[in-house]
């Protein structure tokens, strides 16, 4: 018994709660969809991401009380290079949804999501520390893992596998 294939017709998605609510606020925010083994992953676009999290929080169709983690995946060499990934939960809803963004190599960066939920400020220091990534409005934007005179972002796929020298 083979997994059933990933569902990405955004028709057949709109039923989804997460889904429909960003939907109605902003369309044009959702750049796409996909379900696949019973997850929805939303892709939103990247001027958008503090709202559409703070709707996704705030709508009681949604209540997304929970940011579980931020983290990122570099797919070096192809364009756009990085996805930032934000896994939710709703506790009260008993529910999970993954946002995207895309960001390309040259431009990696977005607006922080702590204003919506403290818990990303060590989230996306992290993030910005091992992937480079930057995040506006952080309010600590200090690295957390590497020391402060590291070079580079190591968990970057064209980082040197010995580092710089």
């Amino acid at each position: 018994m083979g997994l059933e294939p990933a569902i990405t017709d955004m028709e057949e998605l709109k039923s989804d709660p997460a889904l429909a609510c960003l939907l109605s606020w902003n369309a044009a925010a959702v750049e796409g969809a996909k379900q696949d083994r019973g997850q929805l992953t939303i892709y939103v676009q990247r001027e958008q991401i503090r709202e559409a999290c703070a709707i996704l929080r705030d709508n009681p169709a949604c209540r997304f009380e929970g940011l579980m983690d931020v983290t990122c995946v570099d797919w070096y060499p192809q364009e756009p290079r990085f996805e930032v990934v934000y896994q939710l939960l709703s506790y009260t809803k008993k529910a999970r949804i993954r946002l995207k963004v895309k960001l390309n190599g040259d431009d990696a960066a977005l607006e922080s999501v702590t204003s919506v939920w403290l818990a990303a400020n060590f989230y996306e220091r992290e993030v910005a520390d091992l992937f480079g990534i930057h995040f506006a409005g952080h309010p600590n934007p200090l690295r957390i893992l590497m020391p402060e005179d590291w070079e580079g972002h190591p968990l970057r796929k064209d980082y040197p596998v010995e580092g710089y020298r």
